[in-house]
């Protein structure tokens, strides 16, 4: 079996098992919805967007982003039970690339990510938000998304090998996510906050890719001439890019190193 068909096997059955976890697709899919609408609605009237504009098409593009990093939680929680219930062992058993594993669950997750990427952009045109400057630059944003989401799942697969058990996984991810994007691009412009806090918001990976893709839709939120801001697109594709090449290794090694 080459690695491609079996990494494409394995993508089919990752995507089956959440096609029967309906309960993790409600979970994944309502969160960013609920943010949407809570901020948009609730406290959007009492949010500024630098340069102006309306502040629901200033957070759709950060909730995008947002959700492609709590991707890290679905990757890391299936790797963990696949390793807890032995699957992991009897697959490493078997005549097939030992790659197709990691190989397979991130494609699984690239597909999955443009399921998330559609159901926002069927969220976020109800509430006000468009793209404004033609397919070929929205292409590109979904593009820049599923980017990162690749470099994420990069993270997830090394968690999900490390964690004792899936539980571990939500502990660690979940109390970190939402610090991370709260402190970024994805709800306030980093002009409004303090002065180191904002510095620290700028460079912030997550602000990297949530400028660019506000840029490339034409959404507002464009008000900063620092240097991350205005080098935002290159920065949104070296962010990602970094953290392939420093945690993908380390995913792959530790897939080797298994002795259970």
């Amino acid at each position: 079996m080459t690695a491609v068909t079996a990494g494409r096997v394995m993508a089919g059955r990752y995507l089956r098992h959440v096609v029967r976890a309906p309960e993790e697709i409600v979970i994944y899919f309502s969160l960013p919805i609920m943010f949407v609408l809570v901020f948009g609605y609730v406290f959007g009237s009492g949010m500024a967007v630098p340069g102006g504009g309306h502040y629901r098409e200033f957070l759709v593009p950060g909730v995008f982003v947002m959700t492609m990093f709590y991707g890290i939680g679905a990757t890391g929680t299936g790797i963990a039970v696949d390793m807890n219930r032995g699957v992991v062992d009897r697959f490493r058993s078997m005549p097939m690339p030992r790659s197709a594993l990691i190989t397979g669950r991130m494609a699984a997750d690239q597909v999955r990510a443009l399921l998330e990427i559609t159901a926002l952009v069927l969220c976020g045109l109800p509430v006000g938000w468009r793209w404004h400057l033609g397919v070929p630059r929205l292409l590109a944003a979904i593009g820049l998304l599923l980017l990162l989401r690749l470099a994420l799942s990069c993270v997830g697969v090394a968690l999900g090998m490390l964690a004792k058990n899936p539980d571990m996984v939500a502990t660690i991810v979940f109390p970190l996510a939402f610090p991370l994007t709260a402190i970024s691009n994805v709800f306030v412009a980093p002009e409004l906050m303090p002065g180191w806090l904002g510095v620290v918001s700028e460079w912030n990976p997550i602000s990297a890719t949530t400028t660019a893709i506000r840029e490339l839709f034409g959404n507002p939120g464009i008000g900063s001439d620092s240097w991350p801001a205005a080098h935002a697109l290159p920065l949104a594709v070296v962010w990602p890019v970094l953290l392939i090449v420093v945690v993908g290794p380390m995913a792959v090694r530790r897939y080797r190193n298994l002795s259970r």
